[in-house]
């Protein structure tokens, strides 16, 4: 099978490697040379290290002879069956990623990243197909439909999913999905209550992890996510559901700060 991501990132690079240890054969497409070439990097790191843990059925090496890397989106083949579009939270960016990729791919599934962006303002022949971080070790992923897909585009999209050993979880589309939304409101929530004096990052981060189960705390997710990100997401879901979601002044202090989280070095925690 043959499958396509465009953009290198955190998210594209661990959903190429999802893709690749499936058995697909995979091209990933960035905007220039340099991206190009930090995205196949960013792809072997973390088949190296899945390697490293014993996680693959089959050395790092073999599976990223599968793999190629383009500087355009024009330059996918135009066999690729399936296209999971990975780029930055930006609608008028996904759609012309998406624009490109109906005349590079005609045949091809088209699929967003996305986490809290409206689908159907994608394209209406757009699926979400939400996956979480860390790709290569998260199990869920969440699909998003809507009334404009034709049936069998929706089985395929579950047929592909299942193909990677996720467990799929189907949801309407509406802002922040399921996920999203639950995620946000708690990770907002914990962040008022450092900001009010409540508990420590760790101390709130360790209530949710032993007294709910959760296998990382909220302020150490959104480091994980990234302040900025998570800020976005806020912003959005305001705009589309009101005020609860209003982000917390001292997250958008941090933001300012340049305090984005684990990339950046530091966030709610120190990760120097």
């Amino acid at each position: 099978m043959k499958a396509a991501v465009v953009g290198g990132g955190t998210m594209g690079a661990g959903i190429a490697h999802v893709l690749l240890a499936a058995g697909n054969h995979v091209t990933v497409a960035e905007a220039g040379e340099e991206r190009a070439a930090a995205a196949k990097e960013a792809v072997a790191a973390s088949l190296d290290k899945a390697e490293q843990r014993g996680k693959l059925d089959r050395p790092a090496g073999q599976l990223l002879e599968r793999l190629d890397v383009v500087a355009a989106v024009d330059q996918l083949p135009s066999t690729t069956e399936l296209v999971i579009e990975a780029v930055p939270e930006d609608v008028a960016l996904k759609r012309r990623v998406l624009a490109d990729v109906r005349k590079a791919c005609p045949d091809a599934l088209l699929a967003s990243n996305t986490s809290s962006l409206s689908i159907r303002s994608l394209g209406d022949d757009v699926i979400g197909m939400h996956f979480f971080n860390p790709v290569p070790v998260q199990a869920l992923l969440e699909l998003v439909v809507h009334d404009d897909l034709e049936p069998a585009q929706v089985v395929r999209a579950h047929d592909w999913a299942e193909s990677l050993g996720k467990t799929v979880i189907e949801v309407r589309d509406s802002p922040g999905f399921a996920t999203s939304r639950l995620g946000v409101a708690v990770g907002l929530e914990a962040i008022r209550m450092l900001a009010e004096g409540v508990a420590s990052a760790e101390d709130i981060d360790t209530g949710m992890r032993l007294g709910y189960g959760w296998p990382m705390g909220p302020l150490r997710l959104t480091d994980l996510v990234g302040l900025d990100v998570r800020l976005s997401i806020a912003e959005h879901l305001t705009k589309e559901l009101g005020p609860r979601f209003t982000p917390p002044e001292l997250l958008r202090n941090k933001v300012a700060r340049g305090e984005l989280g684990r990339k950046t070095g530091r966030g709610f925690f120190d990760w120097s």
